[in-house]
């Protein structure tokens, strides 16, 4: 057969040279794409191409063979399509398949409809299918959040649940390069600093396994062009049409607007969000080069040598010799060591009190945060009671097990000795005491269903506690180790049951279930 090539054009996806080519043969016309376009050939007869059906972009260094993989998949276009395609190449990629919904309960029937369709898609598909539902008005209304700070929150707690429980390796979301666009351009408007501008991760590993992105290089043009091609349906959310929500304003509002300047901007803010990741892993090598001379703890005494104290110092000789990049890097570094955040402004009050400032000269900032200039130290500190006096917190301390009245924090708490696991497996928890006391910056705690430890600062921030409520939020320490905090569900201490009544109502203190999710979205 002839061939006649009638056009051919260059473009770039990804990074990576992709070319196209119309060819016409004796057989009707038909377009033809190379194997690195990454089309795939459907049911080819054989005097012609066959039908052509695009595959998406998935970025398949964030799957292993064997993995233990749960799609999260909504019904949307976008998790639609993920399932599908992972499906398309499970075999090839070694995956054991799952997949994974939420339902929020919101959105009444239509919700409803939702988790039906991805129950079918799974039955469809023979992949074993994972559900839950929860109420999010209910949490948000609780923890003080919007509802897409909850549902987000509820959707990673559930996530980190099946890790452990099913179990899992990792679990996959649907995030396209549209998603990071709005991500990124939120985070700009909310004057992040690079860190911020990172975006959404492709890959965020936690104790109970991973959460992994493979579609962010794919556009959500794409996605729908690939589900159109092989006649797949998918669900959509009315919520995702309501501009009551910032995410939505950004990307039905601001980022068409944008797009009339500069139809490339969600390329390029996706571009902004890789590069801010890697100079964000570059800085943290980095700090942890120049940091250790240059940052000091406790006091100096005559003599030589360091007395313990509150606080952080950093030498101001070594800390001028650096590049102002390198001096904010260091200073934000240091405030975050004290539990405590700076924003630019702030940044460079301190900077310049570190540099030209006089012996004995302060500045009183933010969150409690104290910085004070002496001849050759910039110290800084954070005072957790406001300039206007707050009387002391007393602190407590109980037997194990016990029971304590704290009029200082308005409530009655007893601790509890369970049955506890391990070499004394069936033996009561006894013995010790533990400490009632008052938070402190630099506090932290494990969350439950949460990966790592995680700042008390940055919990009370999630349950908007502020003003003189956060000057005076009981914790509860035994053996080191903070294991209980009002209103908030920690991980479990093995052989320890803490139960505090409010004095107020006589009522139990509920915990609400707190999760970071930074590097969610």
């Amino acid at each position: 057969m002839l061939f006649h090539v009638l056009s051919a054009e260059a473009g770039e996806t990804g990074g990576t040279r992709i070319f196209y080519c119309q060819v016409r043969a004796t057989r009707p016309t038909h377009v033809f794409y190379p194997s690195d376009l990454g089309r795939r050939r459907m049911d080819p007869t054989p005097y012609d191409f066959g039908v052509l059906t695009p595959t998406l972009p998935i970025d398949a260094t964030l799957l292993n063979p064997g993995l233990r993989l749960a799609v999260g998949i909504s019904g949307g276009a976008d998790s639609v399509a993920l399932l599908r395609a992972l499906h398309a190449r499970s075999n090839e990629l070694g995956l054991v398949l799952h997949a994974a919904h939420l339902h929020h309960g919101l959105r009444g029937a239509e919700a409803d409809g939702d988790l039906e369709f991805v129950r079918a898609l799974a039955a469809e598909l023979q992949v074993p299918f994972h559900e839950e539902r929860v109420d999010v008005a209910a949490e948000a209304s609780k923890a003080g959040e919007t509802i897409e700070e909850a549902a987000r929150r509820l959707r990673y707690v559930w996530f980190c649940r099946l890790l452990c429980e099913v179990p899992l390796d990792a679990i996959a979301t649907a995030h396209t390069r549209d998603d990071q666009a709005e991500t990124v351009c939120g985070k700009f408007l909310r004057g992040a600093w690079t860190e911020g501008l990172g975006g959404i991760h492709p890959m965020v590993t936690f104790p109970e396994g991973r959460i992994v992105r493979p579609l962010l290089a794919a556009t959500r043009a794409e996605v729908e062009a690939y589900l159109n091609a092989m006649g797949q349906a998918w669900r959509e959310d009315s919520s995702n049409r309501h501009l009551t929500y910032t995410r939505n304003r950004i990307r039905h509002e601001l980022l068409p607007l944008l797009e009339e300047w500069n139809p490339r901007i969600k390329e390029h803010l996706a571009q902004m969000s890789a590069l801010a990741r890697d100079e964000e892993a570059w800085w943290a090598e980095e700090l942890a080069r120049v940091a250790p001379p240059i940052l000091l703890s406790g006091r100096p005494v005559r003599g030589g040598g360091r007395a313990a104290g509150d606080g952080l110092a950093l030498d101001v000789t070594r800390l001028a010799a650096l590049h102002p990049a390198s001096q904010r890097r260091l200073l934000r570094h240091a405030v975050q060591q004290l539990g405590s955040e700076l924003d630019f402004a702030a940044t460079e009050a301190i900077r310049a009190l570190a540099l030209e400032g006089r012996a004995g000269q302060k500045r009183e900032l933010a969150q409690g945060l104290r910085a004070e200039r002496t001849p050759r130290e910039l110290r800084l500190t954070i005072e957790a009671v406001s300039a206007e006096g707050v009387a002391a917190i007393p602190e407590y301390t109980l037997e194990v097990p016990g029971e304590i009245l704290a009029p200082a924090f308005g409530i009655r708490l007893r601790i509890e000795a369970t049955i506890a696991a391990g070499p004394s497996e069936g033996q009561p928890c006894s013995g010790g005491t533990a400490k009632l006391r008052n938070w402190r910056p630099g506090d932290r705690v494990r969350l439950r269903y949460s990966g790592g430890p995680r700042k008390v600062k940055e919990v009370l921030e999630r349950l908007r506690v502020t003003g003189s409520k956060r000057m005076v939020w009981p914790v509860l320490e035994t053996g080191g180790r903070i294991v209980w905090m009002r209103g908030v569900e920690l991980e479990p201490e093995p052989g320890v049951q803490v139960v505090a009544t409010d004095l107020g109502t006589g009522g139990t203190i509920a915990a609400a279930t707190v999760f970071r999710h930074d590097t969610f979205e």
